[in-house]
């Protein structure tokens, strides 16, 4: 065994010592209201920053170590947090959290392929954690996420922000008091441009900052093949999840909460694709979803823009504007959305644009706005109150609802990669044949895409496999199972082995 692998092992395995020396002394350490909660953070690169920034601001905590794989990314935000008066740790391998006895929970912003397995490693080590969505990587992970959880009696919030927001929240009681009158349809877009991520020759080196091993985590120690390291893992699947997550996991969890929160769905159906460029993702940037609920949920995503032509004409297609200027190109909108959720009722429907989710707006049939809603909550003090209660019924964004939120993005992802390309026509007839209302957001994702000079009949979409799911045993049943299922999990690379516990 190398140096390192043993290292590794020794690592993962005091880590699972530690949780199960986890005592009621220790568990209660953080539940006075006047004790200090000492937050570590893991992931300084995106929201792992904004929570080194906030947290700080909530009184009350104080923020003792900041961990990232990437040294460069982590001297700029140790760098930064010195600046504001805070004099955090610095840490590379995550697990050296894990023994700490300073550290009461873990802030987790890393990314989606390794929340599962640190969520559960923490609260085995005897932390609560809040953590960015996905709540995991797969489907078979949430089982044993909620099965640490209360095992090890442990507070984990999902940082899906819309649950403290007032506006959202006055505006569904509103609605469920029926004001428009029953809601029909759920409808949830994501319209966000999305550029190309690149096409490699061959494999590319890691940035020398970064620990790929670590990186890597449970995902297979392969060549890299992008060449943005960060952030464009989003589109590649052994670490993450596409658009269905990088954005559109907000807007899932919010058409749930539309639609009552309710558990699994029975079915789901899927049209989608890679469209407009060749380049080393592999996530659709182009979809559509039907989730088989009493209510049908329809998801649509778009990462192009609304018209080659309007992009041509601003110099972007030949690279003379920059990365802003791009990503701000217009969009297709859809009731005045182009991120965000529609409550169609039928007296009207409600809008919950994506922006802060401080507003929603409820429209007549006649599209005139009749009431607003505003206002947002602190979810970062949420947490920290909850902490401190030890009552998860305080929490506003649970780990359960993040779960089931986490789970629709990988039914569609699932049935998007077991599907197979057909050819427009064919793809309606499927349509017409299983009775999804997914005929109309078709015809548009078609215009769409001939809008960007995409030919679906020389370029097909996937016509996703329809999947079956048991709520109860979280299996795929009948039709196109054996091909999904298998995709419910992973092959986790060891010593980086989500624990099974359910």
């Amino acid at each position: 065994m190398s140096r390192l692998s043993r290292r590794s092992f020794i690592k993962a395995a005091t880590a699972v010592a530690a949780g199960a020396a986890f005592t009621a002394r220790s568990r209660a350490q953080v539940s006075g209201a006047n004790n200090t909660i000492r937050l570590a953070i893991a992931g300084m690169n995106g929201r792992g920053k904004e929570f080194a920034s906030t947290f700080r601001d909530v009184p009350g905590v104080r923020i003792v170590a900041l961990c990232d794989v990437d040294t460069a990314v982590l001297d700029r935000e140790i760098a930064a947090a010195r600046a504001r008066g805070d004099s955090p740790d610095r840490v590379v391998d995550y697990r050296d959290l894990l023994t700490r006895k300073d550290v009461d929970a873990i802030a987790i912003a890393t990314p989606n392929h390794q929340h599962a397995m640190q969520s559960i490693w923490a609260m085995q080590a005897g932390k609560d954690v809040v953590h960015e969505k996905p709540v995991t990587h797969n489907i078979w992970e949430g089982a044993q996420i909620l099965a640490a959880a209360k095992k090890y009696g442990r507070i984990v919030q999902v940082f899906t922000q819309n649950r403290s927001s007032i506006a959202i929240a006055e505006a569904i009681a509103w609605l469920k008091e029926g004001h428009l009158g029953k809601v029909t349809a759920v409808h949830g877009i994501v319209y966000k441009r999305r550029l190309s991520i690149g096409k490699t020759a061959g494999p590319v080196t890691p940035p020398a900052t970064v620990n790929y091993d670590l990186f890597q985590g449970p995902a297979p120690l392969a060549p890299l093949r992008r060449t943005n390291f960060h952030y464009d893992w989003h589109w590649q699947w052994e670490t993450g999840n596409g658009d269905m997550v990088a954005q559109g996991n907000h807007q899932l969890d919010i058409g749930r909460r539309l639609l009552g929160d309710p558990g699994h769905p029975a079915r789901v159906f899927t049209v989608g694709g890679r469209f407009g460029y060749d380049d080393d993702g592999q996530t659709p940037n182009t979809f559509i979803v039907h989730y088989d609920y009493p209510t049908p949920f329809i998801f649509e995503v778009r990462g192009l823009p609304t018209k080659t032509d309007e992009m041509s004409a601003k110099g972007v297609i030949a690279g003379g504007l920059g990365t802003a200027d791009r990503l701000a190109a217009s969009m297709d909108k859809y009731l005045g959305l182009n991120v965000g959720n529609i409550a169609h009722c039928e007296g009207g429907y409600l809008a919950i644009p994506a922006t802060n989710y401080s507003l929603a707006q409820a429209f007549d049939r006649d599209g005139k706005l009749v009431r607003e809603f505003h206002g947002f909550g602190n979810h970062h003090a949420n947490f920290i109150d909850a902490m401190r209660s030890r009552r998860e019924s305080d929490l506003k964004g649970p780990l359960l609802q993040g779960h089931l939120s986490s789970a629709l993005v990988h039914l569609a992802n699932i049935s998007y990669r077991t599907g197979r390309a057909m050819k427009p026509g064919d793809i309606r007839d499927q349509l017409a044949a299983r009775s999804t209302p997914l005929a109309e957001p078709l015809t548009r994702f078609t215009q769409h895409l001939a809008a960007n000079d995409v030919d679906l009949a020389q370029t097909p979409a996937t016509f996703g496999a329809p999947l079956t799911f048991d709520a109860a045993t979280e299996k795929f049943t009948g039709e196109n199972s054996a091909a999904a299922n298998p995709l419910r999990s992973r092959e986790y690379r060891a010593p980086w082995i989500v624990p099974q516990l359910a």
